[in-house]
């Protein structure tokens, strides 16, 4: 069988603040530190064994002697916190300037091209969140038919429907359209489609979000890979991230049905590289400010963990790593420039300290030569530090 490579990203699971965290106003963020020291310590046995505590001091979560992988954690290069800057560093691209936000709302301007080019008004334009804004104008857009337009401290163009007011392919289409419309400066990093229906006079998100990112400006490991004629696998919302552009992802509703999803590739006969997204850390509890929440779901993934080490084969790297933080614990729900965790497991990994990576970038460079391909990005191979026998 061939070499496998599975990048796993707990999405807004960071581990510290990044030396420049001050310049993006989140000095003190640390979300794994903040989330353990409020809950009285983390119980993660298996991230433990795996080598969690060593990267940093983590209430609960002591070091231990010899891990079981290798353990370190990586700065961010790129400008920006967001998921799509996070996940294309890991691909080893580096952005040159943040993705522009509105904290007061899209210019008059940017709303009525989207007025014009859908054939709906527009309600909202505004930052909020998006249980709060579909409470605040759902009814009205039933009576209106106007679109729910919101943002956030995030680089979002969010359109949100009720599916049984306007269609969900009239919905996806006028997001398209944003997609057309935001290009320089106003580039943002995502245009996300944001499905709601009424149950039990209730308004409730439903799985049909669909996300519209800008296109990577250069190549990636998986332009690379695919290049190369490696196979590539998407579990989450990865292939929205990058445009849809060599990747496709099977889309999963939680973290519980991602970790399935993750497993079954595992077992499965597929070779290549598998990018895999739990997304539930940052959307479900980081945002909404859940302590209890983002601390459960944590140890929810430690107890799956177990059974993602036994899948992996002889010739698997298991990277579990996270693409920006997002301090439930801090003043605000935005996400945190902050370092992320670096953990690498698998019979080929050795117990030992990658220290403190410069760029997220070094993951990608490690997996491409792992799966025997040039690209290395903005990135160094970290490789023949953690690999048996060299």
């Amino acid at each position: 069988m061939s070499r496998r490579a599975i990048i796993l990203v707990l999405d807004g699971v960071g581990v510290g603040a990044a030396p420049d965290a001050a310049a993006y106003g989140d000095g003190g963020s640390n979300t794994l530190g903040n989330i353990a020291r409020a809950c009285g310590g983390l119980r993660l046995p298996h991230l433990q064994a795996a080598g969690l505590g060593n990267i940093a001091p983590l209430a609960g979560v002591p070091a231990v002697p010899t891990p079981e992988g290798a353990w370190g954690s990586m700065q961010p290069a790129s400008a920006g916190k967001d998921s799509t800057s996070g996940h294309w560093e890991i691909a080893g691209l580096h952005l040159a300037r943040p993705f522009p936000t509105y904290p007061n709302g899209f210019p008059p301007s940017v709303i009525q091209a989207f007025e014009r080019a859908t054939g709906r008004g527009v309600l909202g334009n505004i930052v909020a969140s998006g249980t709060d804004i579909i409470d605040r104008f759902a009814n009205e857009q039933a009576r209106s038919g106007r679109w729910i337009v919101y943002t956030s401290a995030d680089s979002v163009f969010q359109v949100a429907a009720n599916e049984s007011v306007i269609p969900l392919a009239e919905l996806y289409a006028a997001c398209e359209i944003a997609r057309k419309q935001l290009t320089a400066p106003r580039d943002v990093s995502r245009v996300i489609a944001r499905p709601f229906v009424e149950t039990a006079g209730k308004y409730e998100r439903t799985k049909n979000r669909r996300d519209y990112s800008i296109a990577p400006p250069g190549e990636t490991l998986l332009d690379a890979l695919a290049s190369a004629g490696v196979p590539r696998a998407g579990i989450g919302k990865v292939d929205d991230l990058f445009a849809g552009r060599s990747i496709r992802a099977e889309h999963t509703a939680n973290n519980a049905q991602g970790i399935r999803s993750i497993l079954e590739w595992l077992r499965g006969r597929q070779d290549g590289l598998l990018l895999a997204n739990l997304v539930d850390f940052d959307m479900l509890y980081g945002h909404r400010r859940d302590v209890v929440g983002f601390a459960r779901a944590l140890s929810e993934f430690d107890d799956a963990l177990p059974a993602l080490s036994a899948a992996l084969r002889e010739d698997d790297l298991l990277f579990i790593t996270a693409d920006h933080g997002n301090d439930p614990t801090a003043g605000s729900s935005d996400h945190a420039r902050e370092c992320v965790p670096l953990l690498v497991l698998g019979p080929q990994a050795r117990p030992v300290s990658l220290g403190v990576r410069p760029t997220f970038s070094d993951l990608g460079a490690t997996a491409a030569e792992w799966l025997n391909v040039a690209f290395r990005g903005r990135g160094t191979s970290f490789l023949n530090t953690v690999e048996r026998g060299t």
